[in-house]
């Protein structure tokens, strides 16, 4: 053991010694040097004397991981045996039975199988809970666990036992894996008669040659304008969104640029290629879900005066990752530098240098907020709290009992249970729960457990406890138990209460057991205030036209 420690020290010794090849100044790399060899000292005396036997590699691990934790969410140590998730982050690429999971209780559940992939071929369905694999009891694990049976080589097979609800008896499947290709562009389609509509997930390698293959077959088949929805994508690669605004905007138009420590990531980008087209009217929907490459490709088509933002303000991710290569196969992803789009802004909204005593980061202070202008237009656009819509649209909140029957997986279960009673439904366009189907669900919730508080009763709870501590409370007890029975709520009401969102979720989570995630995504917009809001833009050429010259009051 001790062996192994000096050997351990041996190397953290020689990694110092290569970190300063780089170089520092005199007076960093006295503290550096200081610190490092503090480190390695209290490592092995601790991995020596400790009264218990230490792992050394998860010591470490946790030293990295509670080291990093102390910048931002976005600098990450990856160890080797996480590249798989490395790979399929940046590529959208992986081997496995191509499905997703989730952890129910004590099993884990088969959430969404992908189309045309191992687990759809072999027939497995949402809702099938996982009992065994190659042998291996699957009972009492969770979803990362298995998740590690599941990866591997395409053309490999795995033989695993299921449980199917509605069945007695366990079923056998031998599935094959493969290479799965998650898509960056899972749906696209005519809205509004000639509103060419195309969703993007995400920006992985593929991202830019699949809108550009949606945004060619939507003109082809006869969209004068588009809507590009960013709703709820984080983001990925920065080459990817240059690559998107390039379609939109002349070659040589400023795109993003980008600003760090290191003279390198002092950075320009510009639109290098031919674009495929200039002049088509463009909305692009954001919401609090949209970061990143998603805030670079609507922020720098807003500021060059190009497209019409339109949803709820956007995340606000202004930083910029990098991945390092690291000893032992391992890599450190790390945030370099800061980045502006055309109009000079930073949209960060969170200051990781300034942390309060709760170690949480604190927002840009309004006082701090400054005032950018468009490009063309002379437009104003503002800087450290995301891409502000044009367009705003309030978001639609869930309920608190829609809340709580997804929590509980409650609206899964009876997709289920559904699809195990009807073999087909209509297309997803048309798809609608009837209202006996609805009385169905209400039964289906009678011995299910799914309590929960409503914000004004949680409100009241935090009024009781303060009215108790200022002694005040005896003398509004009789007021506040007439309110506390008035704001009471009643689960089964509010199931009618908020029977039609109910019922949108229920239909959704129905839709997708037949027809995929494309399926989901043609039912959602059925019902999409947003995307009506869009379209309703695109119509109104005059609302259009004013917005991005600055003139609509």
């Amino acid at each position: 053991m001790k062996k192994h420690i000096r050997k351990i020290v041996v190397i953290i010794t020689i990694a110092i010694t290569s970190i300063f090849t780089v170089g520092f100044t005199d007076s960093s790399y006295f503290e550096i040097s200081k610190n490092l060899d503090i480190f390695a000292t209290l490592y092995r005396e601790l991995n020596i004397y400790y009264v218990d036997d230490a792992n050394p590699g998860e010591l470490m691990k946790t030293a990295i991981d509670a080291m990093l934790e102390s910048l931002d969410p976005y600098t990450n140590y990856i160890p080797e045996s996480k590249m798989e998730d490395y790979k399929m982050m940046t590529t959208g690429q992986y081997g496995g039975i191509g499905a997703l999971i989730q952890t129910q209780k004590d099993k884990v559940v088969i959430s969404e199988p992908y189309k045309g992939f191992g687990a759809d071929k072999a027939g497995l369905r949402a809702g099938d809970k996982i009992i065994q694999i190659d042998g291996n009891d699957a009972v009492g694990k969770n979803s990362s666990q298995i998740r590690e049976f599941l990866l591997g080589q395409p053309g490999t097979t795995i033989e695993m036992i299921i449980e199917r609800p509605g069945t007695t008896e366990l079923i056998n499947k031998t599935v094959t894996r493969s290479e799965v290709k998650i898509k960056d562009v899972p749906y696209a389609g005519i809205v509004g008669d000639d509103i060419g509509y195309l969703r993007l997930t995400g920006f992985t390698e593929s991202a830019s040659s699949e809108v550009k293959a949606a945004i060619t077959q939507l003109k082809e088949q006869g969209a004068k304008s588009l809507i590009l929805d960013l709703r709820g994508n984080g983001g990925g690669l920065l080459r990817e969104s240059v690559n998107i605004v390039n379609f939109f905007v002349e070659q040589g138009t400023p795109v993003v640029s980008t600003k760090g420590k290191i003279k390198d990531w002092d950075k320009e980008y510009k639109a290098l290629s031919t674009p495929l087209d200039t002049e088509i009217p463009l909305v692009i929907l954001v919401n609090g879900g949209s970061a990143s490459a998603s805030e670079i490709v609507s922020g720098s088509l807003q500021d060059n005066d190009r497209a019409v933002v339109l949803g709820s303000l956007s995340f606000g991710k202004g930083l910029v990752q990098n991945v390092r290569p690291l000893s032992y196969n391992s890599k450190l992803k790390v945030t370099v530098a800061k980045y502006y789009t055309p109009s000079g802004r930073c949209i960060q909204k969170l200051d990781y240098s300034q942390k309060n005593k709760n170690g949480k980061a604190n927002k840009v202070p309004d006082s701090l907020i400054t005032e950018f202008k468009t490009i063309n237009s002379k437009r104003s656009v503002f800087d450290g709290k995301g891409i502000a819509p044009d367009i705003k649209i309030k978001p639609n909140l869930l309920s608190d009992i829609s809340a709580s029957l997804l929590l509980k997986s409650l609206f899964f279960g009876f997709a289920t249970e559904y699809r195990l009673k009807h073999d087909t439904i209509v297309n997803a366009k048309e798809f609608s729960l009837s209202d006996k189907d609805y009385e169905d669900f209400i039964l289906y919730l009678a011995d299910k457990d799914y309590e929960y508080t409503t914000e004004s009763e949680d409100l009241l709870i935090e009024l009781e406890k303060a009215a108790k501590e200022d002694k005040y409370f005896d003398d509004v007890k009789a007021e506040y138990e007439a309110l506390k029975n008035k704001l009471n709520h009643n689960k089964e009401g509010d199931l009618y209460t908020f029977k039609d969102e109910i019922k949108l979720i229920l239909e959704n989570e129905i839709v997708t057991r037949y027809h995929y995630q494309k399926g989901q995504i043609e039912a959602s917009l059925q019902h999409d205030i947003v995307l009506k809001e869009a379209i309703k833009t695109l119509k109104d050429k005059e609302l259009y036209d004013s917005i991005l010259a600055g003139t609509n009051k």
